[in-house]
């Protein structure tokens, strides 16, 4: 009896360590995937600020192209593609968090008009979720469905992003209209150079926080520098920090100014932003216009005929 309950207690503790070690898994897969997109969410009520500029861009200060292609107009209850392109040089490494050098990551966020929202799974056609490959999107609060992020991903697979958009009805929605919107996209490569709190990534370019001469130059076990910078005037000693990552323009016994540039700038990425229009269309509108095109049409064609007739009759009275 004694064994059993040994066996069960041990079965129950085996039970929770593997539960505890998938919960962990779980979270931790789960804040590395939405590393860049929450810090903006967790900052910002609304991503595109009052202004027209994209709060990405507090963080990715380097500016950088972006590119963005919708259809011209949509029908009302209809998926479309909406194709975000990230470009760079496929060739360029950046700088992790761990002074290492790595492969650009990109991030997007896409700012739709009201009722517009991403594609259920079941609306998506095969052609659509092959070009979207394993890609997984969400939205940037619960309540803003038309507004969508993604990030990080690689950079490397995925530098044109398809979101699966589903156009609103009016019937069934009655604040939209069959209108021209504006539809508002931003696109990073690479990391940041500063955090939302403010304080610099290792992926930037560090200054000096005084002036004086370089009196003792020390490089960390796990990378990065100690430098410690005397004032000539009042021989105050000031030890600036460099995180691993950035390379050191300076040496030993070098004079330096206030805010001089201690190392390089490894930032190869940056952010940018872009818009367009995209038009709801009535289906009315549109057969109307068609209707209106081929009554054009027959009635060219019939004119033609007339005008054919007219000259037969004119020649045949001529003849006699």
């Amino acid at each position: 009896m004694q064994n059993r309950n040994t066996c069960s207690c041990v079965k129950e503790q085996m039970t929770r360590s593997i539960s505890v070690l998938i919960m962990i898994y779980v979270i931790t897969r789960a804040s590395i995937a939405n590393a860049y997109p929450i810090f903006a969410q967790q900052g910002y009520k609304n991503p595109r600020e009052a202004t027209g500029r994209i709060v990405c861009a507090n963080c990715h200060l380097a500016k950088k192209p972006v590119d963005i292609e919708v259809p011209q107009a949509v029908l009302p209850d209809t998926v479309f593609e909406a194709i975000v392109r990230i470009p760079y040089d496929m060739q360029l490494k950046q700088v992790l968090a761990n002074g290492k050098k790595g492969a650009l990551n990109v991030g997007a966020v896409l700012i739709l008009p009201e009722g517009f929202e991403l594609a259920p799974p079941d609306r998506i056609s095969p052609e659509m979720k092959e070009k979207m490959g394993n890609l997984s999107f969400q939205y940037y609060r619960p309540n803003q469905k038309n507004i969508l992020v993604i990030g990080p991903v690689s950079g490397q697979k995925y530098s044109e992003i398809v979101f699966p958009i589903l156009s609103p009805d009016p019937a069934t929605k009655k604040d939209v209209h069959f209108l021209k919107y504006p539809i508002y996209v931003g696109g990073n490569r690479g990391r940041g150079q500063i955090y939302p709190d403010g304080s610099k990534s290792n992926n930037t370019v560090y200054n000096a926080t005084s002036a004086g001469i370089v009196s003792r130059i020390v490089r960390k076990e796990k990378g990065g520098y100690e430098i410690t910078i005397v004032d000539a005037e009042n021989g105050r000693q000031v030890v600036d920090i460099i995180p691993p990552g950035p390379e050191l323009l300076i040496s030993e016994g070098e004079s330096i100014k206030l805010d001089q540039p201690l190392t390089s700038n490894p930032n190869v990425g940056g952010f940018g932003q872009g818009d367009t229009e995209i038009v709801l269309q009535d289906p009315l509108r549109v057969q109307g216009l068609l209707s209106f095109l081929v009554s054009v049409l027959l009635a060219q064609i019939f004119l033609v005929l007339k005008k054919k007739q007219f000259e037969k009759v004119q020649l045949y009275e001529m003849n006699f």
